[in-house]
């Protein structure tokens, strides 16, 4: 097995070991949070009374430790708070793949598989901040210009965290792969690309008459990969981490 150690890594099991295409591995610190910190959208699976869920969510992370939120009135979230083990995995869909034969027809990704204990977000300072980072994470500093949360909204607001425990990323990049043999055949085969790319700001309509966009919001320019412009957004946030 290749094991991808170019820094530090999560501990390695048969939990979180790529199983299959053991080369498409990578368990380093810089590749599992540089995946999660150019994503927006995780899914995390947890299981309730025997049944299987998997809930879409934003989320964002610090250091090794992951974060999410909801309504507190939220099933998962409930669930979740009273120390539930669950998975968070994020996809990056890079390309389509056309083969010559079925068997071999795929797609380039990169996705991100973590795992831990989640438990809700209870001390009041470290909810506050948490509550901040949930904005600020994607938006810089743009809590600071925005009327405060009232009482009454963070207590309809859940944070879960979950210290990362083990993770792991998988990547194929290898766009088309036939049999030796069938690069002979008279058969047409291709890579599309595929990219999150940002549209124009489109301002809200009711807008007061001088308010203009922020710098602040210059990284979501129309035409930018989405993924740069959220990890220029975590190193803004976040820098040297």
């Amino acid at each position: 097995m290749t094991l991808h150690k170019t820094t530090t890594s999560y501990p390695l099991s048969p939990r979180n070991r790529v199983k299959r295409r053991h080369d498409r591995g990578f368990y380093d610190h810089d590749t599992v949070h540089g995946l999660l910190d150019a994503s927006m959208l995780c899914h995390v699976s947890y299981v309730i009374d025997g049944q299987p869920y998997c809930t879409p969510t934003f989320f964002w992370r610090e250091g090794t430790t992951l974060y999410w939120h909801g309504s507190s009135a939220s099933r998962m979230l409930k669930n979740q708070s009273g120390n539930q083990r669950v998975c968070l995995t994020v996809a990056h869909l890079d390309s389509l793949v056309l083969a010559r034969c079925g068997f071999n027809h795929s797609a380039d990704y990169r996705a991100v598989m973590a795992f831990g204990t989640a438990y809700l977000v209870t001390e009041p300072q470290a909810k506050q901040r948490a509550l901040v980072a949930m904005v600020d994470r994607f938006f810089p500093d743009r809590t600071a210009s925005l009327r405060q949360s009232t009482a009454q909204e963070i207590k309809a607001t859940s944070v879960i965290a979950m210290e990362i425990e083990q993770a792991s990323a998988k990547i194929r990049a290898k766009g088309v792969a036939d049999d030796d043999e069938d690069y002979e055949l008279p058969i047409y085969a291709e890579r599309i690309p595929v990219r999150t790319v940002l549209g124009a700001p489109e301002s809200c309509p009711r807008l007061r008459d001088g308010v203009e966009r922020p710098a602040s919001l210059g990284g979501y320019s129309e035409g930018r990969l989405l993924e740069e412009a959220l990890r220029d957004a975590y190193f803004l946030q976040y820098p040297g981490k």
